[in-house]
């Protein structure tokens, strides 16, 4: 196939865009000065991520298919976190132009099936040249005539829950930076996360006064619903989901390990069946883990 400055930047965006396809809420799509997306509601939701090879991904630890979930998943995630419903994604990539046209392919494979499961599309975008592979992400939503979700609505009482995995990604990160090739299934999850997408309009039906993607770690992102809402979060450790296979360090993965885009939500009344309930939200401010402040480490884009 050669390589993408070989096919030069209108060769290459032919190339991508026929592996694009287009759900309805995109009405005008790759090939135009721009793309045009429905938006029923009158509102978009949108949200955007970049991400630097070297910072936010490795290609000797992850192929180019995964690494299109992962960028579409985080995104999209954001997305499902304020209550609407994914549909579409603005995906600038730039890369070598020594980059084989086969990685970005599946790339761009790696976007569109991502999209599928969330019920969205690669709706545009732009390609560049560059030293390294650069990502920049945008995702758009539709709040259905709904409020959006935010984080700012948690009141003392509710309850404290979350929705999907937590500490596999950082369980496997930890696994591939110490060299090791298993479990496989914590390798596969730093590689390629698996949000609930359903999650936003569970969390909608049940009432929920806050909801938030749980990208950076479970206590950090609940310490931002802390401040947002002016109330303090407690923690029973009892109550997190930690299953067996994240090993003895699997309580601090799943408080502290981002990246696995689960769902933490607070909730006024019963939370939905398909939650864990993990805590209360009280008077005070911060979050607490059994009373006591919760261990340190979380996920901070200007570390190291």
């Amino acid at each position: 196939m050669g390589t993408i400055g070989e096919l030069g930047e209108f060769g290459l965006i032919g190339r991508l865009t026929r592996r694009l396809p287009q759900g309805e809420a995109v009405l005008l799509g790759p090939g135009d000065d721009a793309a045009v997306i429905a938006a029923p509601d009158g509102r978009v939701v949108a949200t955007t991520d970049l991400l630097v090879e070297g910072r936010h991904f490795r290609r000797d630890w992850s192929g180019p298919y995964d690494i299109g979930r992962k960028a579409a998943a985080q995104n999209l995630a954001d997305v499902v976190a304020m209550g609407a419903r994914p549909t579409a994604l603005l995906i600038g990539f730039a890369a070598p132009a020594e980059t084989g046209a086969g990685w970005a392919e599946q790339l761009y494979d790696g976007f569109a099936d991502e999209c599928r499961v969330a019920g969205a599309s690669v709706a545009g975008g732009d390609v560049v040249s560059a030293p390294r592979i650069t990502l920049a992400v945008t995702a758009l939503g539709d709040l259905g005539g709904g409020a959006p979700l935010t984080r700012s609505g948690a009141r003392p009482g509710d309850a404290v829950a979350v929705r999907g995995r937590l500490g596999f990604a950082a369980a496997g990160l930890a696994l591939l930076g110490a060299g090791r090739g298993g479990p496989a299934e914590l390798i596969a999850a730093h590689r390629r996360p698996e949000p609930p997408y359903a999650a936003g309009g569970e969390a909608r039906a049940q009432g929920a006064t806050a909801l938030m993607d749980v990208s950076d770690g479970l206590v950090q992102d609940l310490g931002h619903i802390a401040a947002a809402s002016g109330v303090r979060i407690e923690i029973d450790s009892a109550a997190v989901p930690v299953p067996r296979i994240l090993g003895p360090d699997g309580l601090r993965h799943a408080l502290t390990g981002g990246e696995d885009h689960a769902f933490a939500g607070t909730f006024p009344g019963p939370v939905p069946p398909s939650w864990s309930r993990i805590g209360v939200v009280t008077e005070g401010a911060g979050v607490r883990v059994d009373g006591r402040e919760p261990p340190p480490g979380s996920w901070d884009h200007f570390d190291g």
